[in-house]
């Protein structure tokens, strides 16, 4: 089943090349902090058609249309997504002054440990984040839906602690292995050509094409793969969420 998550998830996020780009080109402008939120304006719409489809179903991508909706819908999400975050950073801050005020070797035994608790909360931050996204989308944006904390926690009993931290674990591999192939692909293609034509001796043309491999490498990374696997991220979420 959960391969079968990861099949329609990859499939679905290359449906169209025209709609990554434009993502894309939210990812570009981040630096005017607004079209953060349309970017997870966007992600939060995948999240609803996957919890309102099916696995292998053939549902469409969503479209750029009603901007200050989709801007309104990424707010949620970053606002659910940073209180969820705050949890563990409290705890870890608390360590962090704990150990700091006792001191000696106490304090590398406070901070280890802080450290081990700061990251098993951040995984079930994370999770109970992702859960709370679709449970909100199941319930046509309700924020309070993506706080219900007891309905969540039921969700990700129902659908199997094991199978959801499983599963998020497989896709962030996914993602990474994603990543990694692009970027070492792209390298070896203008390497290879940039060495055998420095080994010609045009040595300008060789700089040239290293510096365009950079300057491509970059391009497809931010254009296509990162929307690439934010689509993926949310179609699975969706998905997973499903099986509850």
């Amino acid at each position: 089943m959960i391969l079968d998550i990861y099949k329609d998830s990859l499939e679905y996020s290359a449906k169209d090349l025209k709609t990554l780009l434009i993502l894309g080109a939210c990812y570009f402008l981040t630096f005017l902090f607004l079209p953060i939120f349309l970017i997870y304006g966007y992600s939060y719409r995948v999240t609803k058609i996957a919890v309102e489809g099916m696995i292998n179903g053939d549902d469409p991508l969503p479209e750029f249309d009603n901007v200050i909706d989709m801007f309104v819908d990424g707010i949620k999400v970053v606002l659910v997504y940073i209180v969820y975050l705050l949890i563990p950073i409290i705890v870890f801050v608390l360590f962090a002054l704990l150990s700091s005020a006792i001191g000696g070797s106490g304090e590398t035994i406070l901070m280890v440990l802080g450290t081990l608790v700061t990251v098993i909360l951040i995984i079930f931050a994370y999770l109970m984040s992702m859960m709370g996204v679709a449970n909100m989308a199941n319930y046509d944006g309700s924020l309070s839906k993506a706080f219900d904390y007891k309905e969540i926690i039921d969700i990700i009993q129902s659908i199997g602690l094991g199978r959801c931290i499983a599963t998020y674990i497989g896709l962030i591999i996914i993602a990474l292995a994603i990543y990694v192939t692009v970027f070492l692909l792209l390298f070896f293609i203008f390497g290879f050509f940039g060495i055998f034509t420095g080994t010609l001796g045009f040595d300008m043309a060789a700089a040239g094409i290293f510096f365009s491999g950079f300057f491509l490498t970059n391009l497809i990374m931010l254009f296509i793969v990162g929307p690439f696997n934010m689509i993926l991220q949310s179609r699975v979420s969706g998905l997973l969420y499903n099986l509850h």
